[in-house]
């Protein structure tokens, strides 16, 4: 049985981390129940399921709480982490006999190793590289850009141009998308009009932090670091993703005034100066939510 406890660790007694699990759970219901609901009957939302199917952690997984490193959980109750391979039995130096459970950086396999350092860089590229905020949100209007009605992927509501009006806005202004993630949905028609042809591999040449789905892929960072990412890390990354994918539709072509979702008329210098407003606030909420991940990145790397 290591020893795992340092000056550094925390020690929870069991009722402090049940009250954190139970903090946690009811922050995230807020956000899972609404769409659980939806999806039981049927239910589409163009705003907010992207949260759940393009980024693919199942709603119990956001839920379930993880303390994160150097975080040791003493109880009867903390047994019930071992059911993960990532956690351990640990050693107390006052030891008491009460089961103590921590997770186990050195558990970490060589592949998923090789991940992390690789995300480390990129993310830090990304908090070092200047933000740029002249894109506008055009992405969007790329992805339906002279396409059938359709393959128009909300073609369940309507867009607030129509076809050879949207082409015009979309071929009056510079495209500058830098995120392969957004460009890769491009229409062939669309694509050439971008200033740049990102690739997976050019990612992180490109990536920068004014980008909205740059802010928005750090909550999927976080859950693919899971189970080492603290739970409350996640939900905050989740959270600005929330805020994000919202601008991101009301500055979409698409109308979803029946939803309750005012546009953005990217189309217009106010409605740009607007959008650029959003960027500038999400860019600086993404810093430290970058901060924490890259702290993470480097404890799971060096988990001596």
């Amino acid at each position: 049985m290591p020893a795992l406890a340092t000056a550094s660790t925390l020690v929870l007694p069991e009722p402090e981390w049940r009250a954190r699990q139970a903090a946690h759970e009811a922050r995230v219901r807020a956000w899972t129940d609404p769409h659980q609901a939806r999806a039981a009957r049927g239910e589409k939302h163009p705003v907010f399921d992207f949260l759940f199917t393009y980024y693919a952690f199942r709603p119990a997984w956001l839920r379930r709480w993880h303390p994160g490193p150097d975080v040791i959980l003493t109880g009867e109750g903390a047994r019930e982490f071992l059911r993960w391979p990532e956690y351990r039995e640990v050693q107390l130096e006052s030891s008491t006999g009460t089961p103590a459970i921590a997770l186990d950086p050195a558990q970490l396999p060589e592949h998923r190793r090789q991940f992390v350092a690789w995300l480390r860089d990129l993310l830090t590229a990304v908090q070092n590289r200047p933000a740029f905020f002249g894109c506008f949100g055009l992405h969007e209007w790329a992805m339906v850009y002279r396409q059938s009605p359709d393959e128009i992927r909300h073609n369940q509501y309507p867009l607030r141009f129509p076809p050879a009006a949207l082409a015009r806005i979309v071929e009056a202004a510079p495209v500058t998308c830098t995120h392969f993630d957004a460009f890769r949905f491009f229409t062939a028609p669309a694509r050439p009009l971008n200033k740049l042809q990102p690739t997976r591999e050019t990612a992180p040449q490109h990536e920068q932090r004014g980008c909205l789905h740059a802010g928005m892929d750090l909550y999927k960072w976080a859950f693919k670091l899971a189970p080492f990412t603290p739970s409350e890390l996640i939900a905050d990354c989740f959270a600005l993703a929330r805020d994000i994918r919202e601008i991101d539709m009301r500055a979409s072509p698409y109308d979803l005034a029946a939803l309750g979702f005012s546009p953005i008329a990217i189309e217009t210098p106010a409605g740009r100066a607007e959008y650029e407003h959003h960027q500038r606030t999400f860019a600086t909420r993404s810093d430290p939510l970058r901060t924490r991940l890259i702290a993470l990145c480097e404890r799971l790397l060096s988990p001596g």
